[in-house]
């Protein structure tokens, strides 16, 4: 078939409305511009194999300059596609507007090519007549500022996908690639890629699938350091970091052994490795843009500077690791099959993303806590937190849990004013994993401790150890397999939770008080609770529902809270508490003494304006805890214990 480029109805109407005009169909014609189809993927292989080299070493420009060379079979159209839907990030997030310079050739002789009017991600190129490869180039301008910084005067970071186009026609499993890194001298790098050959700065890698390549991303940098978290194995799995600052580079033993045990506590979790080879990808920067993204045999990670110097106080940054690993299970190899597509340009599906995404939160906080990355009791303190967020939020009054998983089709990663009001993406991560929760503590229950979650885990993502081929799966599946480990209605159990919305629409968190433990509130926070939220004296989020900054400026105003039916807005600025200046003290003595009937009055500052807003609350200071349950079965702390086998 063959579409057309035409004026959009509208306007025809309008120029059809004025008699002067009466030869404006013979215009639309003239503007009207024949492009040929998209090509649909078909599961057949590419001939030849595609050469793509990167050249990294511009770091004060920040540009990585591409060059590929694409064997042609035959003469005609061609389309070549950008990646479109990148993996990990269940969203059409692309960067190609990064794309620059973009010329195409054959034989010496520039190509015309057209961009595709309804797909900017498809270029339309005619191959002439004797010609047996195209090559392309571009530049990929990486950004100075901001989220997504990829390359910094010590590092780089390079996403294959973002550096590449790839013939439409054809599944990118059946593509060949040959990459080719150039990197500045004397840095180091990590990457899930086999070298075969270096000189001269560049490193040439054994070829590869546009899907594989895409899910192979490095790490480099001058302060460079690879670690062995399992010394002999058949599958290896290593550990590469970067940094900014050259003594960043060296954790000591005892963390590099919670790291080693990260490795065995999964083995002993899932009894079968699903890669060839897994790449922990590391950066302690704050110079690198920030990331936690999955691939198959590998993951991209970035955390603070000082990362292992100050262990204690990062809990989140020591749960992305085994968060990340557990991908190569669940989201890798056994995948939701709508997010199982031929090519990086189809749009994917996020119905699973409550599995893919809430079960590996799940799952990474148990194995951060059985591998020793993080103690049971800080796994508990994070449990409570997670809760009181979800027992405290509006959202679930309109919106549902399933609908979360749109998300990021409806905007990336995009944040609101509102965020407890209108949900987002943290949900089918958070509040999935007390859906799993209770899960695994209702089997537990119901089985009298002879069957887990752990069951389910070991059939469903384990088995074929050291293959990593694909394995879709569908609600049908996931109900199918926990039926195996116990029977019971799993698919009303998941749909009631996932689908829950009004005002009765209460958070899940059943599965707290069957595992042993409740959900209380506390004025005082005791001192694990004080290390692990370190800035719980400026938080009044599940009393006066807000957060202050370290600048007294207002934050997170919970919906429906005391704070928002007072009028208070995110940005304003806490002057005075009670006619007195500011201080977070001031404010938690202010709440403490309106339990006896005296004032919270507040003076703000919403720029150049003033207002003074009184609140009326009097129910104290609260901060989340989990307290034992008397005589009820714990069933929390088995869940949390190392396995030895």
């Amino acid at each position: 078939m063959i579409r057309t480029v035409a004026l959009a109805a509208s306007a025809l109407a309008l120029f059809a409305a004025a008699p002067a005009l009466a030869q404006v169909p013979e215009v639309a014609s003239a503007l009207a511009r024949p492009v040929p189809p998209i090509p649909e993927a078909q599961d057949r292989d590419y001939p030849g194999v595609i050469q793509l080299t990167v050249d990294a070493t511009d770091l004060d420009r920040k540009v990585m300059r591409v060059r590929q060379t694409i064997p042609v079979a035959q003469a005609g159209p061609m389309v070549l596609l950008y990646p479109k839907y990148l993996p990990g990030n269940h969203a059409a997030t692309g960067p190609i507007q990064l794309v620059a310079g973009l010329q195409i050739s054959a034989g010496g002789q520039r190509l015309e090519w057209v961009r595709d009017p309804i797909d900017p991600y498809a270029f339309h190129i005619e191959v002439p007549a004797g010609a047996s490869q195209i090559d392309v180039a571009f530049d990929f301008l990486s950004q100075h500022e901001g989220w997504r910084v990829l390359m910094t005067p010590e590092m780089a970071n390079l996403q294959f996908e973002k550096h590449m186009l790839y013939p439409a026609g054809y599944a990118h499993r059946r593509i060949q690639v040959q990459p080719s890194v150039r990197l500045p001298e004397g840095w180091g790098y990590g990457v899930a890629l086999e070298p075969v050959s270096s000189q001269d700065g560049l490193t040439q890698f054994a070829p590869v699938s546009v899907e594989t390549l895409a899910d192979s991303p490095m790490f480099a940098g001058v302060h460079y350091r690879q670690y062995d978290l399992d010394p002999g194995a058949d599958i290896p799995v290593r550990l590469n970091i970067v940094a900014d600052e050259a003594g960043d580079i060296q954790p000591s033993e005892e963390q590099l052994d919670t790291l080693r045990s990260l490795v065995t506590q999964a083995d002993r979790l899932f009894g079968a490795r699903p890669f060839d080879r897994y790449d922990f990808l590391l950066g302690l920067t704050d110079t690198l843009g920030g990331i936690g993204l999955e691939h198959h045999r590998s993951s991209e990670n970035t955390v603070v500077p000082g990362f292992f110097e100050d262990w204690p106080v990062n809990y989140g940054d020591r749960e992305l690791l085994p968060h990340e690993y557990v991908h190569a299970w669940n989201g890798k190899r056994q995948r939701p099959a709508d997010q199982l597509t031929a090519n990086l340009n189809i749009p994917v599906w996020n119905s699973l993303l409550w599995v893919y995404e809430g079960q590996t939160q799940y799952w990474g906080s148990v194995l951060a806590a059985r591998s020793g990355l993080v103690s049971p009791e800080e796994a508990r303190i994070n449990l409570a937190n997670i809760a009181a967020f979800y027992e405290n939020q509006a959202g679930r009054e309109w919106r549902a849990l399933q609908d979360t998983t749109n998300q990021n089709l409806l905007g990336y990663r995009s944040s609101t004013p509102w965020p407890s009001w209108s949900r987002g993406t943290g949900d089918y991560y958070r509040e999935s994993l007390l859906v799993w929760l209770d899960a695994d503590t209702l089997i537990r229950e119901e089985t009298r401790g002879r069957r887990s979650l752990d069951d389910f885990a070991r059939g469903f993502f384990g088995g074929d150890n050291g293959s990593w081929t694909p394995r879709p799966y569908t609600f049908e599946d996931l109900v199918a397999a926990l039926n195996t480990v116990h029977p019971h209605d799993w698919a009303t159990f998941l749909r009631s939770r996932l689908d829950a919305v009004g005002p009765e629409a209460e958070a899940p968190l059943d599965g707290l008080e069957r595992g042993g433990w409740r959900l209380i509130y506390v004025e005082e926070p005791n001192a694990a609770e004080k290390k692990l939220n370190t800035s719980w004296q400026r938080d009044f989020q599940y009393s006066l529902g807000f957060t202050l900054s370290s600048s007294n400026r207002i934050g997170g105003v919970r919906w429906n809270s005391p704070a928002f039916e007072a009028g208070l807005v995110n940005t304003w600025e806490l002057v005075a508490v009670n006619d007195v200046a500011t201080t977070p003290e001031r404010l938690r003595e202010a709440v403490t003494a309106a339990k006896g009937g005296g004032p919270i009055r507040l003076l703000v500052k919403d720029g150049d304006r003033f207002r003074t807003v009184d609140l009326a609350y009097t129910g104290g200071l609260r901060h989340p805890r989990l307290e034992r349950i008397d005589g009820a079965p714990d069933r929390l702390t088995p869940i949390y214990e190392a396995r030895r086998r």
